[in-house]
């Protein structure tokens, strides 16, 4: 019976150990809970802080078990010797991406709903991570990107505020310059383009390349104006009498003097379809949903400081029934949003 009394005190501080960084683990997962609702990353962090504690945990329960201290110190050892070969063969890549993931956020030259191109891929921004940054391309896929590689390498980012969009077309020389110049920037305006200008590009053998820019106000129809000044440029050009043909156009039967312009079509009346940037970066748009949703969330949570001074502040008890009125208002709406924007977080990561 004192032989088992013995074990028994043995093995408490090891037990109690092992209670104590189960209390911890729990109370810190439901407090990184509470703490990370409507913020980025949450997952990412949160799984960092729990893990830290449960490899804390794992080595002072080691150190707690009663056992011969020779052995417990190989195992010490051993564990070390472990950690640092996982920890040298990973550091490189895995502290390099985070603190290039750490330099992007403060240097903050895009967010998600941007439009990027880096390493020749086009596309919206979905997600920017600690580690990678996913963009959707122009197909819809998901591209994603080492933070290191947007780092050292260019990023080209389009201006929320507008853009310059171009398209370039080949016409001979048997047109006047001026008169193709007036078709092309007409062309920019009838796409709702602004600020149109014409710049010639090249004198070949052959044709005169010419390449008419516009101004794109919104900048989340990029691709769909693209096609409006292409087909614009198509109908002004014909309109004004132009072929856009090379000159060295050939055909096999006789055509003599045919002009090939085509005929217009008899109006049609389209239905109305969803735009094609609507189709291929939804999730973008979602993303994009969501910062709007954060940048809200922190305008609510500076009004309900606000309302908290101005509770303490009234001077009458009607003046502090209208402030605690406002202020629940604002508290309800932060819970609403963090709502929201949790319930969209787990779509966009759930979803594919």
């Amino acid at each position: 019976m004192d032989f088992i009394f013995d074990i028994f005190l043995e093995w408490v501080p090891t037990l109690l150990t092992i209670l104590f960084f189960l209390l911890v683990f729990q109370l810190a997962k439901k407090l990184l809970e509470r703490q990370s609702k409507g913020k980025a990353d949450k997952a990412l962090i949160r799984s960092i802080i729990l893990f830290s504690i449960g490899f804390l945990g794992f080595v002072s329960i080691i150190l707690a078990i009663p056992m011969d201290p020779t052995q417990k110190g190989q195992i010490t050892s051993l564990i070390g010797i472990v950690l640092s070969a996982v920890l040298g063969l990973s550091s490189t890549t895995f502290i390099g991406n985070a603190l290039a993931g750490i330099a992007l956020k403060l240097r903050a030259s895009f967010k998600p709903g941007d439009f990027i191109t880096v390493d020749n891929t086009f596309g919206r921004v979905t997600e920017q991570g600690l580690f990678h940054t996913e963009i959707q391309n122009v197909d819809r896929d998901l591209t994603t990107f080492p933070n290191m590689t947007l780092v050292t390498n260019p990023v080209k980012v389009t201006r929320s505020s507008g853009t310059f969009i171009s398209v370039d077309c080949s016409l001979g020389y048997d047109v006047h310059r001026t008169k193709i110049e007036i078709c092309l920037k007409q062309a920019a305006l009838d796409a709702g383009l602004s600020d149109p200008f014409v710049h010639i590009m090249s004198l070949g053998d052959f044709s005169v390349v010419y390449r008419v820019h516009g101004m794109l106000q919104d900048v989340k129809s990029i691709i769909s104006a693209k096609s409006r000044l292409t087909g614009a440029m198509l109908d002004n050009l014909h309109d004004a009498n132009i072929e856009i043909v090379s000159p060295n156009f050939m055909n096999q039967k006789q055509v003599g003097e045919t002009i090939f312009i085509p005929k217009k079509p008899r109006k049609q009346i389209e239905e109305e379809q969803p735009s094609a940037e609507e189709l291929i970066f939804d999730k973008a748009e979602e993303a994009e949903g969501i910062e709007k949703r954060k940048k809200l969330l922190v305008e609510v949570e500076e009004k309900i400081k606000k309302g908290k001074e101005a509770v303490k502040t009234a001077e009458s008890e009607e003046a502090k029934q209208k402030a605690e009125g406002r202020l629940e208002a604002s508290i309800a709406l932060k819970e609403k949003l963090i709502d929201k924007i949790d319930k969209k977080m787990d779509e966009l990561t759930g979803g594919e």
